[in-house]
């Protein structure tokens, strides 16, 4: 989809005139920055308890920012492990939608040992990149909807957005997000939308700006496999009693089929298969295949046949085997029967497929596939992460694409995400749909060394949510979405 053939198919409502917001974002920059700064100077690393106080300091820290910016509601909400912010700032317009913006403020470990080539906790301005942990994931995109929601309202003259904006800000992101299903359960009220916004991903290059309009869910876990009660002698009972290696191997094996399709039955009913119309977009994007498997650290692009590498890892399930453990494995040979065996793997799920029904099918599969003599256990790491997927003709994405338009002043293209992320609870539990604006790109090194953020792009991104708002409430003046609100 191109930005200029969407706007003839369906016109632009009239809009409040509103003054460009570029040059308040550039009068501004300076001071944005140097807050930003100083909020990546905590280090807010969620998976290390030494650090729980780092992640306090850090929600507290944004919540007093967003009390400076404006709004009049800024709070830490507790939960069982690190604290979340939530922020509201009312519209004053009775009829106006409500907006909710997602980010996290946890970031990755990091130390300098790990290859950094500064203290990945001291900002560093370099090139017209700004490089620290959090610079990109998620900090910077967090905190650009603070300087683009006060350049709404210097362009549009409001003293309050022209939609109702709310944040919410997880503390746990980095960690797996453990707490933040119950988190939004228990403020379903107060979170009340009718979309989402999740700044926590990123564009497809410098130069082809994107929004990305689904992500993948996730089921994974680990299965035990349990023969003779220890190791025995290969030569006296191998080929006589089952051995738990060798039907981990036949599990494997029997995962895909020729096709390298999932072979478990079941396994694909229900999900949305891509049109054609959205296969054409994949394909224009401007992928060089032998690029990303250098990225990759591979050799060759593989798997389900009649899909594209694209198609594969954005809108395609699949089954991986992350690990398989039995035996000896030192120096030398050592001829056993071993006593157990195990294999760890995780599926990627696509729109239609449900998280509690695959555990099921998977479950039901391995036990129809052992031999008598092998006993075995399947866990499952939580309860899963559902698929989420926008319709590419719903108003409030058009929306979005109006308005990243009008910042990078070009087409605008549409992306997937291959990985997964808690944007699915957040369409599950309130009931809405989910849009994503991001502009990081893949050179940022999320999780990795030298993490960085482009501040052009940055500063495209607060352009961007300025705006955001003017786009939304227009929309909705014209057509309001449904909303189970």
């Amino acid at each position: 989809m191109r930005t200029t053939p969407d706007n003839a198919v369906h016109p632009q409502p009239v809009r409040p005139q509103s003054a460009d917001p570029g040059p308040y974002i550039a009068e501004h920059a300076d001071g944005f920055l140097a807050a930003l700064k100083d909020w990546l100077r905590i280090p807010s690393v969620s998976a290390d308890p030494d650090h729980a106080p780092d992640v306090r300091r850090s929600a507290e820290w944004l919540a007093a920012a967003l009390t400076d910016t404006g709004f009049p509601v800024a709070e830490v909400w507790e939960t069982e492990g690190g604290p979340a912010v939530f922020a509201e700032w009312p519209s004053g317009e009775a009829d106006a939608p409500t907006v909710l913006v997602y980010g996290h403020h946890d970031v990755q470990p990091a130390a300098r040992e790990d290859g950094w080539a500064t203290d990945p906790f001291e900002p560093v301005e370099q090139e017209g990149r700004l490089r620290a942990r959090g610079a990109a994931d998620d900090k910077g995109q967090v905190f650009l909807h603070t300087l683009g929601l006060r350049a709404h309202l210097s362009a549009t003259g409001r003293t309050a957005p022209a939609v109702n904006v709310k944040l919410l800000v997880e503390g746990e992101e980095e960690s797996g997000s453990p707490h933040f299903l119950a988190l939004i359960r228990k403020h379903a009220d107060r979170l009340g939308c009718d979309t989402v916004i999740v700044s926590d991903t990123g564009m497809w290059a410098e130069d082809t700006p994107t929004v990305c309009t689904g992500m993948r869910g996730l089921v994974d876990g680990q299965i035990d496999l349990f023969g003779p009660d220890q190791d025995i002698h290969s030569g006296s009972f191998g080929g006589a009693v089952p051995n738990p290696a060798t039907e981990a191997a036949r599990l494997v094996a029997a995962l895909h089929d020729e096709d390298r399709r999932v072979a478990i039955p079941g396994f694909y009913d229900g999900v949305v298969e891509l049109t054609e119309r959205e296969r054409a977009l994949l394909a224009e994007l401007p992928f060089d295949e032998a690029g990303w498997l250098r990225t990759a650290r591979s050799h060759a692009a593989l798997g389900e046949r009649g899909h594209s590498t694209l198609e594969r890892i954005w809108a395609r399930p699949t089954a991986e085997i992350n690990g398989i453990h039995a035996g000896y494995g030192g120096p030398g040979g050592k001829t056993i029967v071993p006593s157990s065996a195990q294999i760890k793997f995780s599926f990627r799920l696509v729109a239609g497929q449900d998280t509690a029904r695959v555990r099921q099918l998977v479950t039901d599969w391995v036990a129809a596939r052992l031999p008598d003599g092998i006993r075995h256990e399947i866990r499952f790491w939580g309860d899963g992460t559902r698929p989420c997927l926008t319709p590419l003709d719903h108003p409030a994405l058009r929306s979005l694409v109006r308005a990243m338009g009008r910042a990078f002043d070009q087409e605008i293209r549409y992306t997937r995400e291959g990985g997964s992320g808690p944007a699915a609870d957040l369409q599950d539990v309130l009931g809405v749909p989910v849009l994503f604006l991001g502009i990081s790109v893949p050179s940022d090194g999320w999780h990795s060394v030298d993490e960085k953020v482009d501040l052009d792009l940055l500063l495209k991104g607060v352009e961007t949510a300025a705006h955001l708002w003017t786009e939304l409430a227009a929309d909705w003046a014209a057509e309001p979405w449904p909303s189970r609100r």
